[in-house]
């Protein structure tokens, strides 16, 4: 590395926009954002979410930067991520509930909105703002809906999933993003702009 090169490369871990090059968790540039567009409908399954739980939904923000996640909270992102996949079985609404669309913390068993619902409770206990906890819809490859949630952080956004243990930067999935949760109202939804919005059971 050139005397310059470890210049630039002093100045920014100084800065706090990188991590330790011993890390065993390698998180790419900020360029790995996604990129939001106008508000959109809000899922069906949320907007009946947050007539019961109108606190967790009337959570505003300003819209900052996000934050820079240390070793030790990508720590508590992995295990909270792993630990939620093991406890919680994979089940439909239907199965549970007997109808569909019903988005609800889960005990033991769920579907992807619950895992992602839970897991968001957790980050949130840990010390994570809601403002960089985002409910995330997307298009599998097979056409089927699913939804993440999506960590916002200065080394890129990062997907929460209940079909991997591993996080892993958005870009890296196999999924067309939809919209998700404004970083800057709980309640309302955006879209990605590099995803093809769909009309799926939502509500104006």
């Amino acid at each position: 590395m050139t005397i310059a090169a470890r210049a630039v490369v002093a100045m920014l871990t100084a800065m706090g926009t990188l991590l330790p090059f011993n890390t065993a968790f390698t998180a790419p540039k900020i360029q790995g954002a996604m990129i939001t567009g106008s508000v959109t409908s809000q899922p069906i399954g949320h907007y009946e979410f947050c007539r019961l739980y109108r606190d967790e939904c009337n959570v505003r923000s300003r819209d900052v930067a996000p934050p820079r996640v240390t070793e030790r909270g990508w720590e508590i992102v992995r295990e909270i991520n792993a630990s939620v996949n093991a406890a919680i079985s994979p089940a439909t609404d239907q199965e549970i509930f007997g109808r569909e669309e019903n988005w609800a913390y889960p005990v033991d068993a769920g579907d992807c909105e619950d895992f992602v619902l839970l897991k968001r409770r957790k980050l949130i206990e840990a010390g994570f703002t809601e403002a960089n906890l985002l409910i995330t819809v997307v298009r599998k490859p097979d056409g089927e809906g699913h939804a993440i949630l999506t960590l916002r952080s200065t080394q890129g956004d990062y997907i929460l999933d209940n079909l991997f243990d591993e996080v892993k930067p958005w870009f890296e999935t196999p999924y067309t993003f939809l919209k998700r949760q404004a970083s800057f109202d709980a309640g309302r939804w955006v879209t990605i702009e590099d995803g093809r919005d769909v009309l799926v059971g939502a509500v104006q």
